[in-house]
């Protein structure tokens, strides 16, 4: 049986939504350079007590979406070919879209009023008809951190963070994204030193 939590009071409530990193992208630092992360922007879906979840935006997996309509029995027009994106390295066999538009998912999680992460079949089924969302990131696997551990990551300068926008998570390309999202910040890789402080 789950146990219930009282309410928090509407100021300590406003104060963790606050200092919530939610629809912020993480940008890796130089001291990520030889770990799983080097080079990544990640969006972050969830930041709270219980942790953090992301997904990874920039690094593409060399699988085709006909690969994965096959091993679901997913008829695809020849035509709707996305690229694939490793979304981080936790439960990497499973399916994640973020996208703009809503829809009638069955499995969708709202992170903003215009960015929705699913992770259901049907839609699926309905990208690979031309019928999905518009603006769209497939990835397989996401991007986890226990309680306080990405805190801990971001005072010991692991990460930039940076607020994100629709256009940062659907109107660039990927290849370009690391080098926009600093440019946003006002820095550019070159001068990134590993021991610069977080935004």
């Amino acid at each position: 049986m789950a146990v219930q939590r009282e309410p928090l009071p509407v100021g300590e409530q406003l104060m963790k939504e606050l200092n919530s990193l939610r629809n912020h992208l993480l940008i890796a630092m130089p001291a990520m350079a030889d770990s799983w992360f080097a080079s990544t922007v990640t969006y972050l879906c969830e930041h709270n007590d219980d942790g953090a979840m992301g997904i990874v935006l920039n690094k593409p997996l060399d699988i085709g979406f006909a690969d994965i309509c096959l091993q679901l029995d997913i008829d695809r027009l020849e035509h709707i070919r996305p690229t694939i994106f490793t979304g981080g390295p936790v439960s990497q066999e499973q399916g994640f879209i973020l996208h703009r538009e809503p829809g009638d998912w069955s499995s969708t999680m709202a992170v903003t009023e215009s960015v929705q992460l699913t992770s259901s079949k049907d839609i699926l089924r309905a990208m690979a008809q031309g019928r999905g969302p518009h603006d769209y990131l497939l990835a397989l696997g996401y991007a986890g951190w226990s309680p306080g551990q990405l805190d801990q990551e971001l005072r010991d300068n692991t990460w930039l963070t940076l607020e994100a926008t629709p256009d940062l998570l659907f109107g660039q390309d990927y290849r370009d994204l690391y080098d926009i999202a600093l440019s946003k910040l006002g820095i550019s890789a070159e001068f990134l030193s590993s021991d610069a402080g977080h935004a």
